[in-house]
């Protein structure tokens, strides 16, 4: 389906962005630093990461944070989105609601290790996918 309106960036682009907020999202907490900023980038990755996986079919996407909406729309297009790959829609939480101060308690060390080793597999499963399209 052309586009009207095309999203700029290769599938390889996003993918080295998706990489680059997974490589500072991994980075030891510095003083001051927050885990849920760290979980945000963490989630970040993956977005970027199924957001690549759309430029390389030439999929629309909307400019959303919702991992779920965006697994579920590659299914519908018939691509097979692996379990642990699904299992990240639950870092959307950490696209907005614990980035405020107040709404939610403090990330523990477990929720952001769970965080960035989700976000790994869905980078991982997308390079792979890549690869193989050879794209």
């Amino acid at each position: 389906m052309p586009r009207d309106n095309p999203i700029p960036g290769s599938p390889q682009e996003w993918l080295a962005r998706a990489k680059g907020n997974l490589a500072l999202a991994k980075q030891s907490k510095v003083e001051g630093a927050f885990r849920e900023d760290l979980c945000f980038l963490a989630q970040q990755a993956a977005e970027k990461a199924l957001k690549a996986v759309y430029q390389s079919r030439a999929l629309p996407f909307r400019y959303i944070h919702d991992l779920e909406e965006l697994g579920k729309g590659l299914e519908d297009e018939g691509i097979e989105v692996p379990p642990e790959v699904k299992e990240a829609i639950i870092l959307t939480r950490y696209a907005v609601e614990t980035r405020y101060p107040g709404i939610v308690e403090p990330i523990t060390e477990e929720e952001y290790q769970s965080a960035i080793h989700l976000a790994e597999e869905v980078v991982m499963w997308v390079e792979t996918l890549l690869e193989q399209e050879g794209k």
